[in-house]
């Protein structure tokens, strides 16, 4: 069980005010027009709101740790899984109530956990939960490595094929937007090999050659892909999913039904439940909630309660 003490982690200013990190750019920048009205809606509340600025995401989840350490009521995320991951970091094991309105192109996190897929009216049930005092505790996932600094995660950490397309695109200039991805997927088929992994799961070890490996504290990512189809963001365990020596027709056959989880009945995807992974591999970046996290190897630990959700 992770400790954490009160030294480390700030608690609820009961008269603070609620703070809001806004990515204006999230979902292509199609709920830019939106941003008033929600916060309208949560000043319905009857608290101060307050609109964190910042211009990039490391100074996103900068302002999200100095204003929660200033002291404030709660703190809410409008934009997509990169936004609420920057501001999961600030919140992450403390008692300070967090609420995520789903405005981007990918929102799994907050879709996982029960919030409408429409902004406002995600954005009226946090602030009714804020006027009633209700919070909902949900588990998250620790990632940790021997060469960078823990992370949180509240959907699911990429460590096969996925986080080696992101990081092809993330390394791309050219195209610009969606297509850059696309072309990312079709680089990375044409070089597409199994890689050996070594896993141990609640201390079993396993080694394992494996295209897809998804460590999932809730269902899905990538904007509605259930890679992860039985993860319960409230058990306390992991759902790790592996997909083993896929070429590449199977990899395209079987991809799209991830969208319906149903990719875990065939016969090279094996799924596990358990507390903690500890994964390695050459050369992969994971990625965690679409964000690029930490190099393998890793480990992962399911914290139970480890957020409190406005809902």
């Amino acid at each position: 069980m992770l400790a954490v003490t009160a030294d480390d982690h700030p608690t609820v200013d009961p008269d603070g005010p609620v703070a809001v990190l806004a990515n204006p750019s999230a979902g292509r920048g199609r709920h830019r027009g939106l941003l008033a009205p929600l916060l309208s809606r949560l000043a319905g509340a009857g608290r101060e709101v307050r609109l964190l600025e910042a211009r990039s995401a490391e100074q996103a989840e900068a302002v999200c740790h100095a204003a929660v350490a200033g002291g404030v009521a709660a703190l809410v995320a409008v934009g997509g899984d990169g936004t609420v991951h920057r501001a999961v970091q600030a919140v992450a094991g403390t008692s300070i109530p967090f609420g995520p309105v789903p405005a981007g192109t990918g929102n799994d996190f907050a879709t996982d956990t029960g919030y409408p897929p429409d902004p406002l009216a995600a954005a009226e049930v946090i602030a009714g939960a804020l006027r009633a005092g209700r919070t909902s505790p949900v588990d998250l996932a620790r990632l940790t490595s021997p060469t960078g600094p823990p992370r949180w995660y509240g959907a699911v950490l990429a460590a096969g094929f996925d986080a080696i397309v992101n990081e092809r695109a993330n390394r791309m200039r050219w195209p610009r937007g969606p297509r850059r991805y696309d072309l990312a997927i079709l680089v990375e088929l044409a070089r597409l090999r199994p890689r050996r992994y070594k896993l141990r799961l609640d201390g079993e070890a396993h080694e394992l050659d494996a295209v897809l490996v998804a460590v999932g504290n809730c269902p899905s990512y990538g904007g509605g892909m259930r890679i992860c189809p039985d993860a319960d963001p409230a058990d306390g365990l992991l759902d790790v999913v592996v997909g083993g020596r896929f070429d590449r027709r199977t990899l395209i056959r079987v991809k799209p039904s991830i969208y319906q989880g149903t990719h875990v009945r065939h016969p090279l995807v094996t799924s596990y439940r358990v507390r903690t992974v500890e994964l390695a591999a050459e050369g992969i970046t994971t990625y965690a909630d679409g964000e690029r996290a930490l190099d393998l190897p890793v480990t992962v630990t399911a914290v139970p309660g480890a957020l409190r959700l406005l809902r």
